[in-house]
């Protein structure tokens, strides 16, 4: 029988360097397994293992605190299939009895008696309610496999992460250093899938803005790790006073992901930063019908990355308008985002919305143009904050913004931000990521708005207001051409329906063909005059061109080279064609 393990004192905390160092040896081990020689093997192996043994440290802390309170305490995870029980204990189960128990139907338990495998124990747990922790353990092992395949490897493993412990408060900021750690080596996978994990001082800056209260409910349609939601969290928890307001603080973080990983991690991350049960679902966000969505799945406040450059299944799209159906990953959850905001109530502010978008979103046009115009329509577009490059690195180099909108009323003014790289710094790195700090003169203008070197706005109201005006009589004209058109392609089939002669009836076609092309031509002429006012990506009016200052000499000198190698290429030309050429 395994030996249950017991604290007999505090273990020791478990420091970034430490971590580094456990991390390193636990990808060493897994690297000799083949089941895990690739990072995509590897990441979930160590995410879920890591979660097991979380929860069994967050077990530990609330068997403590019911002994104290002298409460009955129901354990998330029946033993004997604790960490405690079957993976603390290094001398216990190994080889192919482990990897039996952890993946199999019915198994020989570490107490020796016998049972169904961890993961069809743990896949099977039901709580009382959807609040249960139990519900959410089994709802995360829904789809978690075990890829080891040696099982004297896993004993290594187990032994290794065993030496993480996640039961102290000062520990909370070494997750993070963990998160970052798994992060760096999903990089790869993941930029190939549009999804770029967000800096934590640019998600920092965001929650800071919008603000959210103690009572609304923030949404991260597409959360990750569920970096915005931990951070909305931790901004909302001081204003919690009661019991009632820890639990709607609680229940207004909610969230939802499509990849297992991601959303194992975000599970993870929520637990460990205090909120109590995640509402976090697991599955694709846009996988709903637009239409449907009514007053139930509004929100206040709704923070997120969506994933952009990546392309959703052939069925997503069929979930949105006609006119507005794309594969771009960004342009539909836009849409879901303008949808899902609460509507305006009696004060006429509705909900509010910071996304962060790719370049290609302000300036798109065709459906992306549309997409922009119900935005515009439906809610306030107050500010534009640009990002300089490297934001992303190394994940990405596209250049990035951040739409801050409200619900309610449609856009008028817009503000663009332009926040720069700090010092002569060309560009963010790994080793000079984004800092918080940076962000210091952004904040100090954001409630005290001034054009300025960084800043300026436009009457975006107005400008749409023109190009209506411009391009309404041109569109009204194609549409009475086309009505003409339609009324000569009708009475063609009239004069053929009543025998009229060949020549009459393609005189009638070949004038409709002439109405047509002028119809087209005027709707042409409408939607360059009407179209070109979405285009959001506005330059800043005071930035200054950095010129390259030459001599005249220098520029003449540069001429003539030019000119000499274009003689030079010339008679190349000519020597292979010959010398008959002319």
């Amino acid at each position: 029988m395994a030996r249950t393990r017991r604290a007999a004192s505090a273990p020791a905390l478990t420091t970034p360097q430490r971590l580094g160092g456990l991390l390193k040896s636990c990808r060493d081990i897994m690297r000799k397994d083949r089941g895990t020689d690739t990072d995509a093997a590897r990441l979930p192996q160590l995410t879920w293992l890591f979660f097991l043994k979380f929860l069994d440290d967050l077990e530990v802390r609330d068997e403590e605190t019911a002994r104290l309170a002298r409460r009955h305490h129901v354990p998330m995870i029946p033993a004997p299939y604790r960490w405690r029980d079957w993976a603390a204990d290094p001398t216990g189960m190994t080889g192919d009895a482990l990897i039996q128990f952890i993946g199999g139907e019915k198994v020989c338990r570490p107490d020796g008696t016998e049972g169904p495998g961890l993961l069809k124990t743990l896949r099977g747990l039901a709580g009382e309610d959807a609040e249960d922790r139990r519900a959410v353990i089994a709802k995360v092992f829904s789809g978690t496999t075990n890829r080891m395949i040696d099982g004297y490897l896993l004993r290594d493993l187990l032994a290794k992460v065993d030496g993480i412990h996640f039961n102290s408060t000062e520990e909370l900021h070494t997750l993070g250093a963990l998160y970052e750690g798994m992060l760096r080596e999903m990089r790869d996978a993941a930029g190939a899938a549009g999804e770029f994990y967000t800096p934590r001082p640019l998600v920092r800056l965001i929650v800071q803005v919008v603000d959210p209260k103690l009572g609304e409910v923030v949404l991260d349609p597409a959360c990750g790790t569920a970096g915005f939601l931990v951070e909305a969290f931790t901004h909302m928890r001081p204003a919690t006073r009661t019991h009632a307001d820890r639990e709607r603080l609680h229940q207004g973080i909610r969230g939802q992901e499509a990849k297992p990983l991601p959303y194992l991690l975000a599970q993870m991350n929520l637990l460990l930063h205090g909120v109590d049960v995640p509402r976090v679902e697991y599955g694709n966000s846009l996988a709903v019908k637009m239409s449907e969505l009514g007053e139930d799945a509004q929100v206040d406040v709704i923070l997120t990355n969506p994933p952009f450059g990546g392309e959703e299944t052939a069925g997503i799209p069929l979930f949105f308008p006609v006119e507005t159906r794309t594969s771009e990953t960004a342009l539909l959850f836009l849409q879901l985002i303008v949808r899902r905001l609460r509507a305006a109530g009696p004060g006429g502010r509705g909900g509010r919305a910071a996304v962060i978008v790719p370049n290609g979103t302000l300036f798109g046009d065709g459906v992306c143009a549309k997409v922009k115009r119900e935005l515009l329509r439906e809610c306030h577009l107050h500010t534009v904050l640009r990002l300089p490059p490297g934001v992303f690195a190394p994940y990405t180099s596209i250049a990035t913004n951040v739409l801050f909108f409200e619900a309610g009323r449609p856009t008028q003014e817009i503000w663009f931000y332009e926040h720069p790289l700090p010092g002569e710094s060309s560009g963010y790195t790994k080793t000079k990521p984004l800092r918080f700090e940076e962000f210091e003169p952004l904040l100090a203008w954001w409630t005290q708005r001034e054009e300025g070197e960084r800043a300026w706005r436009i009457d975006w109201g107005a400008e749409h207001a023109a190009a209506e005006a411009k391009a309404r009589p041109l569109l009204d004209r194609a549409r009475s051409l086309q009505r003409e058109a339609k009324r000569e392609r009708d009475g063609a089939r009239q004069m053929k329906a009543d025998g009229d002669s060949r020549v009459d009836v393609e005189a009638a076609l070949a004038r409709a063909k002439e109405i047509d092309a002028k119809a087209a031509a005027a709707e042409a002429e409408g939607d360059a005059a009407y179209w070109p006012v979405f285009n959001l990506d506005r330059k800043n009016p005071r930035a200054v061109v950095a010129t390259e200052e030459r001599t005249p000499t220098q520029i003449v000198e540069e001429i003539l080279a030019r000119e000499r190698r274009i003689v030079e290429l010339m008679e190349e030309v000519r020597a292979a064609l010959g010398e008959g050429w002319v």
